[in-house]
């Protein structure tokens, strides 16, 4: 009987203190690997398998049930798995399709459980139809070599990415290879079939071992929350909305606040998960930069603001496809900015209707002109007639004193010199019309 426990930890790279000499050689990580394989798994397998090492376990099993997911996050695991100090097995429980079948064959032995299959690893786009030429065959240059360096037909491996590939007496040419627990046995991709994780760990070696499961910890789970295609449309639509009531106000206060903090959410997230690189913060630092021009240097919306908008839009989206983007990546990252955009869009419109009619609008819902009874500022008829002194030049508009009073006059007619006798023959709200004396 395999003693179980489960391995969780509470901070973010936490590892386990390592245990005694005896208990070390009986240990064996588990680690599952289930559900569509995104960026956000990558993180924490790599978390596992260090502090299998660090605890000194004698081997990790990555337990296999998906039907594939992103290729960037399969590769990121793949590197992790292929540069580990102890073995990693793994075990197809059910499926490891597509990129699944990449961690999978980065594994020191393959071992299938029952009624398993491993294979279809065609990269497809969002539409499921099949990639371009130039990923399907870096996908197949990624299977080749992982085949080569277990000692593995490369053909079997490249037959599983691209259909034109034909293996005689396994696959003809226009099928993707997809292989059973006993195919996969038979044709030396796998180790041998098992009946369940007693048997892997019998063949082994490891059977007395006590298993420990890792389990994703909550700074893990935070970081998957933030970069989750629901989430991420929100960080973006309120830092987007941040930015632009910043860039339209003349100083630096909360909108600004809450927009920088919502693209940090959305950047370190996305930072942490490998999606987001140096070129991504350089173009937000860029964006940074010119909003802060736009904003501290020359108020108002002009060619500062449009580069800010271009750069942080372009790091948002370079951030969203990933380094090995395929047509799918494009399509999902275009519907989350878009669906932002939509946000934005929907947030300002409800500020422009629903704020005036609260007593504290900032538009005016109805036209104000002359012609319809509204003027700047009421006449001031008590003016009329009042004389006094030019207190400089009128060309033909300056500032005479007025009755003890200072106010700006334009001369009716021609210029006028300071100190001039003069009298007020018309009042036109801030418009004081005089004439000289």
């Amino acid at each position: 009987m395999i003693r179980r426990t489960i391995l969780g930890v509470a901070v973010w790279g936490a590892v386990l203190g390592p245990a005694p000499a005896s208990a070390q050689q009986e240990t064996v990580y588990l680690v599952p690997v289930t559900g569509v394989i995104e960026l956000g798994l990558a993180p924490f397998i790599a978390r596992a398998i260090r502090e299998a090492e660090e605890a000194g376990a004698r081997a990790v099993i990555l337990e296999l049930e998906t039907p594939g997911g992103r290729v960037d996050a399969a590769q990121q695991i793949v590197k992790v798995v292929s540069q580990s100090t102890i073995p990693v097995y793994a075990y197809v429980n059910a499926h490891a399709w597509s990129a699944g079948a990449m961690i999978a064959l980065a594994a020191d032995s393959v071992f299938m459980g029952p009624v398993s299959s491993i294979g279809a690893a065609t990269p497809v786009i969002g539409a499921g139809q099949k990639a371009s030429e130039k990923i399907v065959s870096a996908m197949r240059g990624e299977f080749r070599a992982l085949a080569e360096a277990r000692g593995i037909d490369p053909r079997i491996a490249e037959a599983m990415v691209d259909e034109s590939v034909e293996v005689e007496g396994v696959v003809e040419a226009g099928k993707l290879l997809t292989l059973t627990g006993k195919e996969a046995v038979d044709l030396g991709f796998a180790a041998a079939e098992v009946a369940s994780l007693e048997d892997l760990l019998e063949k082994v070696h490891l059977a007395d071992a006590t298993v420990q499961t890792a389990t994703i910890n909550w700074a893990e789970r935070l970081v998957r929350f933030l970069s989750h295609p629901i989430v991420a449309p929100i960080l973006l639509s309120m830092g987007t909305l941040g930015l632009i009531i910043e860039i339209k106000t003349p100083s630096f206060g909360l909108a600004g606040f809450v927009g920088l903090t919502s693209f940090a959410a959305f950047f370190g997230s996305h930072l942490l998960i490998g999606l987001a690189g140096w070129e991504e913060v350089m173009l937000l630092g860029a964006g940074l930069i010119a909003l802060g021009i736009e904003v501290f240097v020359v108020p108002g919306f002009g060619i500062a603001g449009a580069i800010s908008i271009l750069c942080i839009g372009g790091a948002v989206f370079l951030a969203l496809i990933g380094n090995l983007p395929t047509w799918g990546d494009v399509v999902r990252a275009s519907g989350v900015i878009s669906t932002a955009g939509i946000m934005v869009i929907a947030s300002i419109y409800l500020l422009v209707r629903q704020l005036p009619t609260r007593g504290r609008g900032i538009f005016l819902m109805t036209a104000t002109d002359r012609a319809t009874g509204y003027i700047a500022s009421a006449a001031r008829e008590d003016l009329v007639g009042a004389e006094g002194v030019a207190a400089t030049d009128l060309h033909p508009s300056g500032t005479a004193v007025l009755g003890g009073e200072r106010l700006d006059v334009v001369s009716e007619v021609g210029f006028i010199d300071k100190g001039a006798r003069i009298r007020v023959v018309r009042s036109e709200g801030y418009r004081h019309v005089v004439e000289l004396l």
